[in-house]
């Protein structure tokens, strides 16, 4: 029997089949138990130097959902300073810088279920040196989790692609599947993360290294999911080149697109100014005591309205989400700059009083 998609609208109905349904929801809870690992720890952030830093490469959606606001917090526990976690935050971003595009492309030629599962240990993996004190250890968990960063991001999506051609689904209903992992993988398992690993810390006493201890859990049973009904798919084989030639293809197809190359390198330097000052701001106006409670609170109202969002985002064109997103950001300007105007009078007041 064949079951129906609903977007916004009724004339927007999907036909879709019972066993492109199955093989979506498989999908689905793998990909949301993926996210509630990875996506935390991609928005680390680290207070180096006074300033907090946010290094990761993935900007968004991804959020501190269950370990990332302990990451810091536990490595200072250890004992390391400020520029001894900032290394260890920047040997994520260079592993993943390094090893993630040849790690990616090996998935093409070895398997992208074989990648995935190789996410699954390398993630595994980085989440038990978090037990170890010791630098090295932290460093070697820190590229781990740097080059699981790169297979997430790339060895999922193939499959997914591949696998849904393969079994021979209608191209449309592809969007159905992205659509619903943006809104739980990325929403709703936000709110659900951010707040089991605050119970885990706060409520159940169990430390920082907690959020990783469950993070492996959750590891441990998205790949035995991937194990027992995932099957194996390659890139094109007719495609055989090796990784300089791929490189070099790559470049030329970037080099063809050269305005839009650049808008949406404006875009992402916008986005590397905004958040290395968001940070700075928090470290100054959020209490040390409770520091994680408190932002983890904020996310609730955040992420409730990125779900609403993405829930709609069929119902608005792409040039009013984007009108939306400037008023929202010159409303934010203006907030903030009343907050300096907040700040700086107990200081006047204090200086005018000496």
């Amino acid at each position: 029997m064949a079951a129906v998609e609903l977007s916004k609208n009724n004339k927007d109905r999907i036909t879709t089949t019972p066993a492109f349904n199955s093989f979506k929801n498989n999908y689905l809870l793998v990909y949301s138990l993926m996210m509630v690992v990875e996506t935390v720890d991609l928005d680390c952030i680290a207070e180096v130097d006074g300033i907090w830093c946010r290094l990761g490469i993935e900007r968004t959606e991804a959020g501190d959902w269950l370990q990332g606001p302990y990451v810091y917090y536990l490595y200072s526990q250890y004992g390391f300073g400020k520029g001894e976690i900032g290394q260890l935050f920047i040997a994520g971003f260079g592993s993943s810088m390094l090893f993630g595009t040849i790690v990616g492309s090996l998935a093409d030629k070895q398997g992208r279920k074989r990648a995935c599962v190789m996410y699954c240990i390398a993630y595994i993996m980085s989440c038990i040196t978090k037990h170890s004190p010791q630098y090295k250890v932290l460093m070697l968990g820190r590229i781990l989790g740097g080059i699981a960063t790169s297979l997430l991001f790339s060895a999922f999506e193939s499959w997914l692609v591949a696998e849904h051609n393969k079994r021979g689904f209608e191209q449309q209903w592809l969007s159905i599947t992205f659509s619903k992992a943006i809104f739980f993988g990325n929403g709703l398992v936000a709110i659900i993360s951010g707040l089991f690993g605050n119970l885990l810390v706060d409520a159940f006493a169990l430390g920082p290294v907690a959020p990783f201890d469950a993070a492996s859990c959750f590891l441990a049973i998205g790949m035995a999911i991937i194990f027992s009904s995932w099957t194996e798919n390659y890139g094109d084989p007719s495609e055989n080149k090796d990784l300089l030639t791929q490189f070099r293809g790559a470049a030329v197809a970037i080099a063809s697109g050269c305005i839009q190359v650049v808008g949406f390198c404006a875009f992402e330097g916008c986005v590397g100014i905004f958040w290395p000052s968001i940070m700075k701001m928090r470290s100054q106006y959020i209490p040390e005591e409770a520091r994680s409670t408190i932002m983890n609170f904020f996310r609730i109202p955040l992420n409730i309205f990125v779900c609403i969002v993405l829930y709609n985002v069929d119902a608005f064109p792409i040039t009013v989400m984007f009108s939306m997103c400037s008023i929202f950001l010159f409303v934010a300007c203006l907030l903030q700059r009343w907050l300096m105007v907040i700040a700086e009078k107990p200081s006047k007041h204090k200086t005018g009083h000496h």
